[in-house]
């Protein structure tokens, strides 16, 4: 049996959640995670939830963009960072091919660059994995009865960004730089190292590294000193606020 069909079965096999108690239908829902014990974990929790039956299960986003096709699912609790096809462009082509399919995103990061391309795929809600078996309940109810479902911590930032000086928020990063990418720029500019940036930004010093040398190939930056230097060149970042070259 392939890794494909024991998750098929794990999905198949007693997973129908209850109907509430006014006989509606449970919530039919296909689960995509890229980690197996995750997977089948998430599969066995919704597997005890009200209102909620499991009907499949994918490992990366080809699969959950046929099984949507296959089954035709209420709702796809979707990953992010997975391989072959991203949690994103899953979601891009399951709403502009299966429109009445709601995807949820559930993934362990909450980190701008994550968070912001899956809105804008299409995604209703977005959960990180610490959330409960209610909230996630309550996303699939809030995305199916056309709200969003989005957590707590996640309509906070939301609404951080929109509280942003609209100049901020409206300036387009230069080299087309992400902006966590720009984040990590203007950190480097302050004089951080990789191990100060990770610990600011809440993320491993391998993470940072990537970023940088996303950053510095759009760029087309050699070394943290030419970083500097365009930092100051494009204004994201103020004279006065490190050490100028």
């Amino acid at each position: 049996m392939t890794g494909d069909e024991a998750a098929a079965k794990a999905a198949g096999a007693g997973s129908a959640g209850p109907a509430d108690g006014r006989g509606k239908p449970p919530a039919r829902v296909v689960v995509v995670d890229d980690q197996t014990v995750v997977r089948e974990g998430i599969v066995m929790l919704l597997g005890l939830l009200p209102g909620i039956e499991v009907v499949g299960a994918g490992a990366d986003g080809e699969e959950a963009v046929r099984l949507v096709g296959e089954l035709a699912p209420d709702v796809v609790l979707m990953d992010l960072r997975m391989p072959r096809c991203d949690g994103a462009e899953a979601t891009r082509r399951i709403r502009a091919e299966h429109p009445g399919t709601q995807v949820v995103v559930l993934t362990t990061y909450a980190d701008d660059d994550s968070l912001f391309p899956a809105l804008k795929a299409g995604a209703r809600g977005y959960l990180t994995k610490d959330a409960g078996g209610d909230e996630i309940v309550r996303a699939v109810e809030d995305v199916l009865s056309g709200d969003a479902g989005l957590s707590p911590r996640i309509q906070r930032r939301l609404l951080e960004r929109l509280s942003e000086p609209e100049d901020a928020a409206s300036a387009a990063p230069p080299d087309g730089l992400t902006a966590r990418e720009t984040e990590v720029l203007v950190l480097i500019a302050e004089g951080m190292s990789n191990h100060e940036i990770a610990r600011a930004l809440h993320v491993s010093t391998a993470t940072v590294k990537t970023h940088i040398n996303n950053l510095f190939a759009k760029a087309a930056l050699k070394d943290r000193a030419q970083a500097v230097r365009y930092a100051y060149r494009h204004g994201l970042i103020k004279l006065d606020r490190g050490s100028g070259t």
